[in-house]
């Protein structure tokens, strides 16, 4: 077994390793995390709107 012999298990080694990450990540049972996970930048608005609302509070005691 050459170096070029181990550079092909290699290369076959990480496809393998990431059709399986391809996969497991689209995969049924991961939509209720992938939605969750598309909707954190407008989760954000309600937590800046709640912030910039309590910093008005706080200048007004």
């Amino acid at each position: 077994m050459d170096i070029n012999e181990l550079r092909g298990v290699h290369t076959l080694l990480v496809m393998a390793a990431f059709f399986g990450i391809v996969w497991w990540a689209y995969s049924a049972h991961r939509k209720k995390a992938n939605d969750e996970a598309a909707h954190l930048p407008f989760d954000d608005d309600d937590v800046e709107k709640r912030t910039l609302e309590q910093e008005k509070a706080e200048k007004k005691q």
